[in-house]
C-alpha cells in the first residue's frame, strides 16, 4: 500500500499542520460592537511570535488592555475607537455602512460581531466599491475578487502593517525554518518527481517526470489527487 502523499496527511490533521496556539499573544478582535462606540489611546506597538504583522496595545476608557491589529501610520499615543459614529480614521473601526466608498479597510467581519476574520495579514488591504439599497457594501478583496458584507459588519480603516515583509530573501535555511515554524506551514517541500514510486503518483522512474498526465479532475481519489485539479487549460499562453 502507498503511503499517504502531503495533501492527505493535511486533510488529517496533526501538530504539524497545526499553527501552535500557545506562541500567539492574543486573539486580535475588534475590541466594541456595532451597538455602541468604545474608545482607547495605543501604549504600545509590539512583535507577535506568532504572527507577520505587528500588534497594538490599546488601553480602553475602562482601563481595559486589549491587544488589537495594528495599522500602518499607528503609533504609541494615538486614539483609537470602535463601533458606530467614530471618525473615518487610519486605525479606527466603524460598520461598513459608515465608511466611504474608495476607503481602505482591513480586518473585515464575516457576519455581525465576529470579531474580524478577513484581510489580516501583513501589508494587505481591501477596498471600499459600493453600496447596496438593501444594506449590504461592496468589498473589493486583496485577491481581486469583489465581496459583499452586512452593512453592519465593522472594519478597520487602514492598511495591516508589516507590509514588505516578503521581500527580503531568507539568504540561508535556517532561518527559513525559525519562520515557518510559527505557522502551520510543512516545511521543506519535497517535489514529487523526487520520491520514490510508493510516495507519491509522479515518483519513481528513471528519470525525474511525471509519468502520467498532470491535470485530474475534481473527483478524483485522495492519493491521485495531485498536480492541476480541474485546471482549464493547460500549456504556455500563446500571445
Amino acid at each position: 500500500m502507498a503511503h499517504r502523499i502531503t495533501s492527505q496527511s493535511r486533510g488529517k490533521g496533526g501538530p504539524t499542520y497545526r499553527a501552535p496556539s500557545h506562541r500567539y499573544k492574543a486573539e486580535l478582535r475588534h475590541a466594541g460592537t456595532n451597538a455602541a462606540l468604545v474608545s482607547g489611546i495605543v501604549v504600545d506597538i509590539e512583535h507577535d511570535p506568532a504572527r507577520h504583522a505587528p500588534i497594538a496595545l490599546a488601553k480602553l476608557e475602562s482601563g481595559e488592555k486589549v491587544y488589537i491589529l495594528a495599522t500602518e501610520g499607528l503609533g504609541v499615543g494615538d486614539m483609537v475607537s470602535w463601533g458606530p459614529g467614530g471618525a473615518v480614521k487610519n486605525g479606527n473601526t466603524l460598520p461598513l455602512q459608515e465608511i466611504p466608498v474608495g476607503a481602505y479597510i482591513c480586518n473585515i467581519e464575516a457576519r455581525p460581531n465576529d470579531g474580524g476574520k478577513f484581510v489580516r495579514s501583513s501589508g494587505v488591504q481591501a477596498l471600499v466599491i459600493g453600496k447596496a439599497d438593501d444594506g449590504r457594501v461592496g468589498v473589493r478583496m486583496p485577491s481581486g475578487k469583489n465581496k459583499w458584507f452586512s452593512g453592519v459588519c465593522m472594519a478597520t480603516v487602514g492598511i495591516v502593517a508589516g507590509g514588505g515583509r516578503g521581500e527580503k530573501p531568507f539568504a540561508k535555511a535556517g532561518k527559513k525554518y525559525l519562520h515557518v515554524k510559527s505557522s502551520a506551514e510543512k516545511w521543506p517541500r519535497v517535489k514529487g518527481v523526487c520520491m520514490n514510486v510508493i510516495d507519491h503518483p509522479f515518483g519513481g522512474g528513471g528519470h525525474q517526470h511525471c509519468g502520467r498526465p498532470k491535470t485530474v479532475s475534481h473527483g478524483t481519489s485522495p492519493g491521485r489527487k495531485v498536480g492541476h485539479i480541474a485546471a482549464r487549460r493547460t500549456g504556455k499562453w500563446k500571445k
